[in-house]
């Protein structure tokens, strides 16, 4: 591994960048609001490491949020993008690639009996949730606080890491977020009580909560969930952007065994291209045009490059794969904290599959371990409050490097007190 200390290339990157986006990125979170310095500008990416602009070589755990599941620029990927791209980049009709993705989709998630393309994971679950208020005729919606379904209006109340139980964002109307009623994740009789006072929707939900750090779900939790909506007649939507081919084929719904009537997904299904997908219930499916009432439409939906790379990735996702990613996060879950209990660092390292997340007991400390580990050839999310991603480029040299890097990053915490 190549680790330099140069940063000059970046930082005039930036500073045009400034010039032209608001915060001088197109993201927030890329801005490294809550850990300051320089947000690396990324030139390229291959396997579990990507290279900036200067030239430094970095061990990634951003994986664009998720979806490179297989590593970065894998060849097969690749080469089906660049198969589709000799063909047409977008025709606004019809593609046998996008019937086979969701014939893929539909088989390895038998809950989805129907479903949609559209081009991001907001506009999944927004669509997702009009379904709801059609199927239903009630205007209410129940999400969890911390939970993050994308920035449609209605979902940016109590969203991510910033939870306050208000809108997270200027701009969004009143009487939208009136209809957002907000309870802990977690706390069934929270959920009962908002459903007894208020007839909603539905009950919309990230089965592990990965916007908050990763925070996997209590003992009976989606299954109280399930119970509690089909009483009182509202829907579950699993949100299952993140966890959705993560873990594992069948996602969140496989793992714990419980069955929503709508489920929202993205990231992996588009291989690293833009994408997005909701589906569900047949009968619910039903209510979208042109077959139904519920308007929704997109010129770039099931675009042919997104469908392809699709196709590409959730092929390679084979039973082999998902046991390397399980061994390579207990792995990587168990060295970490092994190397805090050594130095003395107090944290709190939590695991999902192929997700995880390591909190320390302040934004600060945070910050410092953020940079100690960047200083020393690891890129872990910017926030303690995200995910990081494995893929099954993460070999032993990448977590070799990893955990060195923690060790010398968790020792100079405890130092500085």
């Amino acid at each position: 591994m190549t680790v330099g200390t140069s940063l000059e290339a970046s930082r005039a990157v930036m500073r045009r960048a400034a010039r032209l986006f608001p915060g001088g990125v197109s993201s927030p979170v890329r801005a490294f609001g809550r850990v300051g310095g320089t947000p690396r500008v990324i030139e390229r990416a291959l396997g579990a490491r990507v290279w900036d602009v200067d030239g430094n070589e970095l061990v990634d755990y951003i994986g664009s949020w998720g979806p490179m599941i297989l590593g970065h620029a894998h060849p097969a990927v690749v080469e089906a993008i660049r198969q589709a791209a000799e063909r047409g980049t977008s025709y606004g009709a019809p593609t046998r690639q996008e019937v086979e993705l969701g014939e893929e989709i539909a088989a390895a998630m038998p809950f989805i009996e129907r479903l949609r393309f559209v081009s991001s994971g907001t506009e999944a679950a927004m669509s997702a949730l009009r379904v709801a208020r059609a199927a239903t005729g009630r205007d209410a919606i129940v999400k969890m606080a911390g939970g993050y379904h994308g920035h449609a209006d209605a979902l940016l109340v109590s969203a991510g890491s910033g939870a306050t139980g208000r809108p997270a964002s200027a701009g969004v109307p009143a009487g939208t977020a009136r209809d957002t009623l907000v309870a802990p994740y977690g706390d069934l009789d929270a959920v009962e009580a908002l459903l007894e006072a208020r007839p909603a929707a539905a009950v919309i939900v990230e089965p592990v909560a990965a916007n908050m750090g990763v925070v996997p779900p209590g003992p009976g939790y989606l299954e109280g969930l399930r119970a509690l909506t089909r009483r009182d007649g509202a829907l579950l939507i699993f949100d299952e952007v993140i966890t959705g081919f993560r873990l594992g084929r069948g996602g969140a719904q496989e793992r714990y065994g419980v069955r929503p009537d709508l489920t929202v997904l993205g990231k992996i299904i588009g291989g690293g291209l833009p994408v997005g997908a909701y589906g569900g219930r047949a009968d619910l499916m039903r209510l979208v045009a042109p077959e139904g009432p519920v308007y929704q439409a997109g010129t770039l939906s099931g675009n042919p490059l997104a469908m392809a790379a699709g196709l590409a990735t959730l092929r390679l996702l084979t039973p082999e794969v998902y046991r390397d990613l399980e061994t390579a996060g207990r792995s990587l879950e168990e060295g970490l904290a092994a190397a805090a209990a050594d130095t003395g660092t107090p944290v709190r390292v939590s695991r999902v599959a192929s997700l995880l997340t390591v909190f320390l007991d302040s934004e600060e400390r945070f910050a410092g371990l953020f940079h100690g580990m960047l200083d020393a050839g690891v890129l872990i999310p910017p926030s303690q409050h995200e995910a990081w991603f494995l893929s099954a480029a993460h070999d032993a040299s990448a977590l070799d490097a990893t955990l060195a890097a923690a060790r010398a990053a968790f020792a100079a915490l405890t130092r500085e007190g």
